[in-house]
């Protein structure tokens, strides 16, 4: 059960990294996004823009890479509704990372997935399955696996040593 608990924390401890409204309330969103790729194609007609070659996106502490990322507006207030990475993807803060073909988050519901090959790293503990999906509003996620294929979670044991000297 403890091992169990630890890999989802590995998830969730990534997952509030990744999402602005889980730091502290409203700051991340007040900090500026910058965007560096090859090229940008904005679309009024389809409301997006697509950043596309050697993408990174920055904001804060948390760093995403892709080959393409398209950042989906709504029809009613234009605010950001779905951003989508394409194409080696890494999501990176601190000593978290994410990788996979494909992520995407959805501000309507609050879901950040990764599929095509999702990992999650932290530290030396990591998480796979076919799809990685975190709840913002709930702080859960679900990792899951496809036909033939299991969840497959490696986590290490603190090193109780290194931590001898310090107070709890």
């Amino acid at each position: 059960m403890k091992i169990r608990y630890r890999a989802v924390l590995v998830v969730m401890f990534f997952a509030v990294g990744l999402c602005p409204a889980l730091g502290a309330p409203g700051e991340r969103n007040k900090l500026p996004i910058q965007i560096k790729s090859n090229e940008l194609l904005t679309d009024n007609a389809t409301m997006t823009a697509t950043f596309i070659g050697k993408v990174s996106a920055r904001q804060g502490d948390i760093t995403i890479y892709s080959d393409k990322l398209v950042i989906h507006y709504s029809a009613n207030d234009k605010d950001v509704d779905k951003v989508e990475a394409f194409g080696s993807v890494r999501i990176v803060q601190e000593n978290r990372y994410g990788e996979s073909d494909h992520a995407v988050y959805s501000s309507k519901t609050g879901k950040i997935t990764l599929d095509g090959n999702p990992k999650v790293v932290q530290g030396r503990d990591v998480i796979t399955g076919t799809l990685i999906t975190y709840f913002v509003d709930e702080q859960k996620s679900v990792v899951t696996s496809g036909p033939g294929q299991r969840v497959n979670a490696t986590i290490h044991p603190k090193d109780k040593e290194k931590n001898a000297g310090e107070k709890p």
